[in-house]
């Protein structure tokens, strides 16, 4: 396909016949759809800046910074704006009364300090697109692309009735359950004798903190499990259990903390064997790095990274597709945090060729089969 590309680039300015000029354009164009669908999609809502007062703690410039790294250095990856989450999305694990509280500007002064921003028109916006994006990430996983990213999301300290830790909503428990929901809407579609089960969903939260908010939105319910390795003595105070938790030491190192990730996935796994996992949202926070403000932990760059590729090889080889949220991240230089959060996309990138790769071999092998059954 790319020389077919180049051949037709070649053709520009040429004297033509009408009916060659017409076939070297159309297949410039295929060659072009071609080739800018053969990269991992990636949704991003850092258009909707909010305006915090001066030496607020959160870095909400590492978003806008992220999404131009991956644009300048990751002509792998699609970038598409997400649009935003509708109330009845939102509904799917918030309480109504929530929704209109946030929507509509009457949040109390006690729940904007526990969320950490002022109530704004503009973070109704941002919080509703960064739901949007992990929704978008979630569908474009299950429809084929097997693995698709949000540059931000991974808000799980937001509860079903409140906001907590800079999360206003919980855009992995609204994506969960939108998923379930569509994917029970397709179920009924089938004939009786092809319908399956219900979809489950595994939560992979691998953010420094704790991920109270979505342990306690699941913490019923057998569809969806939360692991989440996170540090012991960190925000929140009051954690809430979910259905595997990891506490880790202060100053734990890449050793003992992939140690513990390897022992994490497999006892996780291993619970769900009676019923797998048909979708997994991974919170890739790069806030256990030995350079984060907020983390504790001492993980490299490099541990990060290795980090990555264990998750995505074990989600890999079970055939789970994957929505991947960015999490936390608050470098004491926020270039720092931003770099890491790339590799996870450039690591993400390469989840999605593999998984691109099995998807195309999987015709070929069916076709194999059948060809030597009939000799």
């Amino acid at each position: 396909m790319q020389a077919v590309f180049a051949a037709a680039q070649q053709t520009r300015g040429r004297c033509l016949e009408p009916g060659v000029r017409a076939l070297a354009s159309r297949c410039a164009a295929a060659a072009a759809c071609f080739l800018e669908s053969a990269a991992v999609l990636a949704f991003h809502s850092d258009a909707f800046t909010l305006p915090l007062p001066a030496g607020h703690r959160f870095p909400m410039g590492r978003y806008a910074m992220l999404r131009e790294q991956v644009q300048r250095t990751l002509p792998g990856v699609r970038i598409h704006e997400a649009a935003p989450a509708s109330d009845g999305e939102l509904a799917l694990a918030h309480e109504p009364a929530w929704i209109d509280a946030v929507v509509h500007g009457t949040t109390s002064a006690a729940e904007q300090r526990e969320i950490g921003f002022p109530w704004s028109e503009r973070m109704v916006q941002r919080s509703r697109r960064s739901v949007g994006a992990t929704i978008h990430a979630a569908r474009a996983a299950l429809a084929g692309e097997g693995v698709a990213a949000n540059l931000a999301g991974g808000t799980h300290h937001a509860h079903a009735h409140k906001g907590s830790g800079w999360c206003v909503f919980n855009d992995v428990a609204v994506a969960a359950r939108l998923m379930q929901a569509e994917h029970h809407r397709d179920q009924l579609r089938l004939p009786k004798r092809q319908a399956g089960r219900g979809l489950r969903v595994i939560v992979i939260d691998l953010d420094v903190h704790q991920g109270d908010g979505t342990a306690a939105i699941f913490k019923d319910d057998p569809t969806v499990f939360t692991l989440s390795l996170h540090a012991a003595r960190n925000f929140p105070a009051r954690k809430v259990a979910g259905d595997l938790d990891v506490e880790l030491p202060d100053g734990c190192t890449d050793a003992p903390y992939l140690a513990a990730l390897d022992a994490a996935l497999a006892s996780a796994f291993e619970r769900c064997a009676t019923h797998p996992p048909g979708l997994a949202f991974y919170l890739a926070g790069a806030d256990p790095h030995e350079d984060d403000r907020l983390g504790r932990l001492k993980l490299t760059a490099e541990g990060l990274a290795e980090r990555d590729r264990r998750v995505f090889a074990e989600l890999g080889r079970r055939g789970v597709p994957i929505a991947l949220t960015m999490a936390g991240g608050y470098g004491r230089d926020i270039a720092t945090t931003v770099a890491l959060q790339r590799r996870t996309i450039a690591l993400a990138f390469e989840a999605w060729q593999r998984w691109q790769s099995c998807q195309a071999a999987a015709p070929r092998s069916a076709d194999a089969g059948m060809e030597e059954s009939s000799r």
